[in-house]
């Protein structure tokens, strides 16, 4: 989160911002804007964890920033998101399809746990890369 700027490519445009990521991250995020469920995508970036490159997508809520970061994990199974807070930030993971995803966000934790179960509803099998 310290990147200098929030977003890359900025768009609410999903069938923009999906084939940004083309070429330049390992599997493209799967890629959603959920504004009707009250988080309207407004881009993404690359950003970097854990010294590689990982796709960040970027949602609102209310004036509240969702990023959601995505990376693939082949060798993870499922699971189902495991939240916790560190320095004023909830944060909520989970694995899906060999991917990882953490959401991060000072929205309050039902809301990111109402984002993460919109996301997932509206993401599950129809994204592979």
């Amino acid at each position: 989160m310290l990147a200098s700027h929030l977003t890359d490519v900025t768009t609410s445009d999903e069938h923009t911002v999906k084939p940004w990521f083309n070429g330049k991250l390992d599997a493209s995020p799967p890629v959603v804007d959920l504004a009707p469920e009250g988080f309207p995508l407004i881009g993404g970036r690359l950003d970097y964890i854990h010294n590689r490159v990982v796709g960040a997508l970027v949602f609102k809520h209310d004036q509240h920033v969702i990023n959601l970061f995505v990376w693939p994990v082949a060798d993870l199974k499922d699971s189902g998101p495991t939240s916790t807070t560190r320095e004023g930030f909830n944060l909520l993971h989970w694995t899906c399809s060999g991917m990882s995803f953490w959401a991060v966000s000072d929205v309050n934790p039902a809301a990111l746990r109402r984002f993460e179960s919109d996301y997932d509803r509206r993401t599950n099998g129809n994204w592979q890369s």
